[in-house]
């Protein structure tokens, strides 16, 4: 279990790390935008998020 907890928190820093190293302009416009948007919107992404990560792994 604690593998498997693990594993997943690696694969997130992977997949969190990807923009920034990529494309690290498009990142920080992007990262502006969000400092930008109202609570609600930043909430509302946060659920949709949440969600559709809940439904992968439900699906899995």
């Amino acid at each position: 279990m604690t593998d498997v907890v693990l594993l997943g928190i690696g694969l997130m820093l992977i997949f969190e790390g990807i923009m920034p190293f990529a494309l690290p302009a498009v990142w920080r416009a992007t990262l502006l935008k969000i400092a930008n948007m109202t609570d609600r919107q930043i909430r509302i992404f946060g659920f949709c998020s949440l969600m559709a990560g809940l439904f992968i792994c439900l699906m899995v």
